[in-house]
């Protein structure tokens, strides 16, 4: 098959991601109908330029590159490690930032993944990221998404370290654990930049 600039934008995206789901494609790459996204899909699958298969029965089939299309792309071929207990916070990361974009807040251009981040640091001992980091009127802004209560020592730390790297940052965070919620509040008040979200809005 002949690739297209958005068959390259759809390899591009689902290598930036840890998981990726058909209808995060759709929004990322600009398709209008989730037929036509599927399609294409299938073609890249058919052709031997992408992979699916199935993590949680209840969950869509995720999407990632097959050796070929790494090697297209000038990436070390390597299986996407797909952390279980990471998954739901993983689809989470994608909705925020398709909501952003979708609210005009960013656009895709200004983004960059986490993935990305570790993959420009290069070896080495794994320093925290936040999910993604965005651009907007000459300020970096951090987004991180947290569903659950990490220690106090290590979710400060976290805060701390977007305090000193990024002129802002966004936490978006599941309203009914009241433990984190108030952990960040109270966070907030020495974290000056700290902008606090409920997952739910997204």
């Amino acid at each position: 098959m002949r690739l297209m600039d958005r068959d390259l934008k759809i390899l591009k995206e689902v290598e930036r991601w840890r998981v990726i789901f058909g209808r995060h494609i759709k929004e990322l790459t600009g398709f209008t109908g989730t037929r036509a996204c599927d399609n294409r899909l299938k073609i890249l699958i058919d052709n031997g330029y992408l992979k699916r298969k199935k993590i949680l029965f209840e969950y869509p089939y995720i999407y990632s590159l097959t050796s070929k299309s790494q090697k297209l792309l000038n990436i070390i071929p390597k299986d996407n490690e797909i952390r279980l207990d990471q998954f739901r916070h993983n689809i989470a990361v994608l909705d925020v930032l398709i909501s952003l974009i979708k609210q005009k807040i960013i656009t895709l251009a200004d983004v960059v993944s986490e993935k990305e981040m570790h993959s420009l640091e290069g070896f080495g001992v794994r320093k925290h990221k936040p999910d993604f980091i965005f651009s907007h009127e000459n300020n970096k802004i951090a987004v991180e998404i947290e569903m659950s209560l990490k220690s106090l020592y290590r979710l400060e730390a976290n805060i701390k370290d977007n305090f000193l790297n990024y002129d802002g940052q966004i936490w978006y965070i599941d309203s009914q654990n009241n433990k984190l919620k108030n952990a960040l509040a109270k966070f907030s008040e020495q974290y000056t930049n700290m902008r606090i979200r409920n997952l739910e809005e997204v």
